[in-house]
């Protein structure tokens, strides 16, 4: 009630009066009232108990992060690990707070990307529906700038095949289309990949009669990326910018044999243990493995 007395009947207002002449909810002053009669009341928060306590899960974090065969990796990886590799139950969000917390994200990238209509996602439902081929420069220093040319499926994001050379004509972009078929396929023959469309940009090397006169021998079915806009071969794209941040920058090569080697190790790394979201964190082999298994049963 209030203090203040009413001057025609001497009693104090009551609570409703005052509260509806300052329009000032009841329950709000109730609630008030409760908090100031309890001040010792706990402020922990309301559900089950976490299995690790911050420290614990800090420290698992930081082994995740000592031991992954990866550098600068952000939380979502961590986390997959932490939940689907060693069975630790944990929200994707905690690990991020901790790892915000504790200065153990890697830079976050924000590129001026141009306004465009095309989502730059291509989904397949099953395996060798569609690959995407692209190719990028990587300077020596006793030798020049190597090629390196991929084929990449875009199901999975598994790298099909990689070819790292001096030269990078039409037979260079080639020959990991060419791995991929025969691993797949099991043969380079005639009609040996009918069915399969491969992705590419508007490069020479793609759009010389030698590359699409062999695609047509394969019985694959070329399909072009837009222009200027490389998202529409995303899979190829996302490929060689994770490869030139866990590989090559940072990093002065030689010879043309030292990135042959450099690539060849990061695609082994990359195909068995880098987990990608889209595939539900699992690797491109724990993908295609879960498929053949499905497959089969």
């Amino acid at each position: 009630m209030s203090r203040a007395a009413s001057p025609t009947t001497g009693k104090p207002y009551g609570v409703q009066r005052v509260c509806t002449t300052c329009q000032f909810p009841r329950s709000t002053l109730y609630a008030q009232e409760q908090r100031a009669a309890a001040p010792e009341r706990s402020h922990a928060k309301r559900g089950p108990k976490p299995a690790h306590s911050d420290e614990q899960l800090l420290d698992l974090v930081r082994a995740d992060l000592k031991e992954s065969p990866f550098s600068g990796e952000g939380h979502r990886k961590v986390w997959a690990r932490l939940k689907y590799g060693c069975g630790v139950a944990v929200s994707r969000k905690r690990v991020l707070r901790l790892m915000r917390e504790h200065n153990l994200l890697s830079p976050h990238r924000h590129p001026h990307v141009p306004p465009s209509e095309h989502k730059g996602t291509i989904t397949t439902q099953e395996p060798n529906a569609m690959w995407g081929v692209d190719g990028t420069k990587v300077f020596t220093v006793e030798e020049g700038y190597a090629w390196v040319f991929t084929a990449m499926e875009h199901w999975n994001a598994e790298c099909m095949g990689w070819h790292v050379t001096k030269k990078g004509d039409r037979f260079a972009a080639l020959e990991p289309v060419a791995q991929g078929v025969l691993a797949q396929f099991g043969q380079v023959g005639p009609d040996a990949a009918r069915g399969l469309a491969l992705r590419m940009d508007h490069g020479t090397q793609y759009l010389s009669g030698h590359f699409q006169n062999q695609l047509t021998f394969w019985g694959i079915a070329p399909s072009f990326a837009f222009l200027e806009q490389p998202q529409t071969n995303g899979v190829a794209e996302r490929f060689f910018r994770t490869l030139k941040e866990q590989v090559i920058y940072g990093r002065t090569f030689r010879t043309i044999a030292e990135v042959r080697q450099a690539v060849g190790e990061f695609v082994e790394r990359y195909n068995r243990q880098w987990r990608i979201e889209k595939n539900g964190f699992l690797s491109p082999f724990q993908m295609r493995d879960a498929w053949a298994l499905k497959a089969a049963a």
